[in-house]
């Protein structure tokens, strides 16, 4: 199947580079909005629309996703890691209009969270319904939320890392992480409003105990140029316990890894007619799987 990636950000990269490796895939080409003398411009890419089996979307779901994937849902089949929880309903019903129009495939929300750990709960409340599920992040660094930052005003670089507190034992997200920003402003910037509107973003760190430090790019690039993460799902009632635990050395990889399965499965439910939006939870785990799943049984 024929796989382009949109965006050559960290995520991008990873995706390139996992779906040259995989042997039922080949990489047609990376769109991006710059004049790169290896990519494909993006606003050229309805031209393609024939010639590609499913994109791989790796935009930022602050501002990109929610206008890039419904567009082009609507002439290819997509897949995208949008992942503000408070607002993924509202982009599964503006997907799915837009690729129910065009005939098209669209998985949504795939990553590990949401999507692996999506799936965790929903086992947890499926199978012990009774219990009490936790979810922890971190510690590690948040591509959203690093990206996040990025688009404000001032912003040369940034990395965000979630920190959680497994010693809490209650439900509340805000006391179960806090959040420490590493970011490098522009030399005239405000750093003040720079904080205040990182403090105060809704759906990233209001409410949440944020940090800010200002660095330098050479502090930046010498202390926080990896980008490890994880974090666990907990579904316990008291008798029994089921967990599902991450640790990564890169997010951007294993976040890719999941999109690049997830095109797959994009291209597997279109290709048997089945078009609209979806997300992980909606596609037979078979449709993921490369080799045969008896074998792994």
């Amino acid at each position: 199947m024929k796989i382009a990636v949109v965006g050559l950000g960290n995520l991008g990269r990873s995706a390139v580079k996992i779906v040259k490796n995989m042997p039922d895939m080949e990489l047609f080409g990376v769109f991006s909005r710059r004049k790169l003398s290896d990519t494909l411009h993006y606003d050229e890419i309805l031209k393609y629309k024939n010639d590609i089996d499913a994109l791989i979307l790796c935009g930022g779901s602050a501002e990109d996703l929610p206008v890039m994937t419904p567009f082009l849902a609507e002439h290819f089949n997509v897949v995208d890691s949008f992942d503000t929880h408070a607002d993924i309903a509202k982009h599964y019903e503006n997907v799915n209009k837009y690729a129910k129009t065009g005939g098209k495939t669209a998985l949504v929300s795939c990553g590990w969270d949401p999507g692996l750990f999506s799936l965790m709960r929903i086992y947890g409340s499926a199978i012990l319904p009774d219990g009490k599920t936790r979810t922890y992040w971190g510690k590690g660094v948040s591509q959203g939320h690093s990206d996040a930052i990025r688009k404000i005003d001032g912003v040369i670089d940034a990395r965000q890392y979630t920190i959680p507190d497994y010693n809490y034992e209650g439900e509340n997200p805000y006391k179960m992480h806090r959040r420490e920003c590493f970011v490098v402003a522009e030399n005239n910037a405000d750093k003040s409003e720079i904080e205040h509107k990182i403090k105060t973003m809704p759906k990233y760190f209001a409410g949440y105990d944020t940090a800010v430090q200002f660095v330098s790019v050479d502090e930046l690039r010498k202390n926080h140029s990896g980008f490890p993460h994880g974090g666990r799902v907990v579904c316990d009632n008291g008798e029994s316990a089921m967990e599902l635990r991450l640790k990564l050395k890169s997010n951007p990889d294993f976040t890719a890894s999941i999109l690049v399965a997830c095109a797959r499965a994009a291209y597997r439910l279109n290709s048997e007619g089945k078009t609209g939006a979806f997300t992980m939870a909606d596609v037979p785990v078979r449709y993921l799987a490369r080799g045969n799943i008896l074998d792994m049984m």
